[in-house]
């Protein structure tokens, strides 16, 4: 950067302050294009630290949610389920504070407004006033300023239905993941089964420089998108061509979803689907804390296991650094979590994609493996 651009950048009138958002936002547009597929908290984990890195970031959300608000809204309005895609809006948001927590605010009474956050009914007006739930997650968007790109996977009425390891078969997400904890699931499937992808995400897809899956629920965030047929082929078009197509590795397993699941594992899933279409691994290399992992086990919980040289061995490119957000583990404020640290998780990718800057290459670090 000139002389002349680090001191308007160090001054504080008004001139210097525009200079330097001008200089970021040509900066950030100039940023690889990444797409980033999921649902529930995982997704916005990864938005909120691709964002500072660049503008062209395309977050393609699961809409197969019917619990809570969103299930209570998709059933009473007949809308596509607003609240994944609310999440992924406000970790996108390039506004103020108060904007954020006011999309995140959720009603404590009131008859029939108990329940739901703000976020998810003003989806929901703008549903009915646009006419359409694509359109609605636009204007939205315009709202919060979202920097990057937010659409649903299909605009299809898509329910999650689960075959388990007893031979039940259970339908809708909030159910699997209660019937779950008590018997491991087989696999899933969408009803109907053959949804139309929606276009826009496919072409997002089609033009990525790289694209992220997770990290997140395995079977009811990241899988649902790869169900939608469109979605599916797109991944797998894109990694034939040497695009490199990543699962972001739970650090701990899921209760009854995952349990006793293996990284490998968690990779036979998604790359069953995707007739092999993923050829990278950003796996988590940082210690937990003994006491924070007896608190998870006591809960069903594990570490996912990755050994060194495992996943290599069997044709995967591998990405091993330090992924966790540290205040979290140390019993901080959050009160001892594991959990993905979000500029930790975005350095990883970028390295991944050889797309780092310098300046942020020099605070951590992260290895790669053929």
């Amino acid at each position: 950067m000139s002389p002349f651009l680090r001191w308007k950048f160090r001054s504080r009138d008004p001139v210097g302050r525009r200079l330097q958002a001008w200089y970021q936002k040509k900066q950030l547009e100039r940023g690889p294009r990444i797409v980033a597929i999921g649902g529930g908290t995982g997704l916005p984990v990864v938005l909120r630290g691709l964002k500072n890195y660049t503008a062209n970031l395309t977050a393609i959300v699961t809409v197969a949610d019917d619990g809570g608000s969103s299930g209570r809204l998709r059933e009473e309005l007949g809308i596509l389920p607003p609240g994944d895609i609310r999440n992924c809006l406000v970790a996108l948001a390039d506004t103020e504070p108060l904007m954020e927590s006011l999309f995140q605010h959720r009603f404590n009474r009131g008859a029939g407004l108990a329940g739901h956050t703000f976020g998810n009914l003003f989806i929901a007006a703008m549903t009915e006033v646009t006419g359409d739930f694509e359109a609605a997650v636009m204007e939205s968007s315009r709202v919060l300023k979202v920097r990057g790109t937010v659409l649903p996977s299909t605009l299809d009425n898509v329910f999650l239905e689960a075959e388990l390891a007893d031979g039940r078969v259970v339908s809708g997400e909030t159910a699997i993941v209660a019937q779950a904890r008590e018997t491991s699931i087989r696999r899933v499937r969408l009803r109907p089964s053959e949804p139309k992808a929606l276009p826009a995400a496919v072409r997002a897809i089609e033009s990525a420089d790289a694209v992220i899956l997770g990290p997140g629920s395995l079977f009811t965030s990241i899988v649902p998108n790869l169900l939608v047929p469109g979605i599916r082929r797109a991944v797998s078009r894109v990694a034939s061509r040497g695009v490199p197509v990543a699962l972001v590795v739970n650090v701990m397993t899921q209760p009854g979803e995952t349990t006793g699941y293996s990284a490998t594992q968690h990779l036979d899933v998604v790359k069953d689907l995707v007739g092999g279409g993923v050829n990278w691994a950003i796996v988590n290399a940082e210690r937990i804390p003994i006491d924070l992992k007896r608190k998870y086990e006591n809960d069903g919980a594990a570490v996912v296991a990755a050994p060194p040289g495992l996943l290599e061995r069997q044709g995967m490119r591998v990405l091993r650094a330090r992924l966790l957000d540290t205040p979290a583990l140390d019993g901080g404020e959050a009160g001892g979590l594991v959990r993905h640290d979000p500029d930790r998780l975005a350095h990883a990718i970028l390295r991944m994609i050889g797309r780092l800057p310098p300046s942020a290459d020099r605070r951590g670090g992260g290895r790669r493996t053929r």
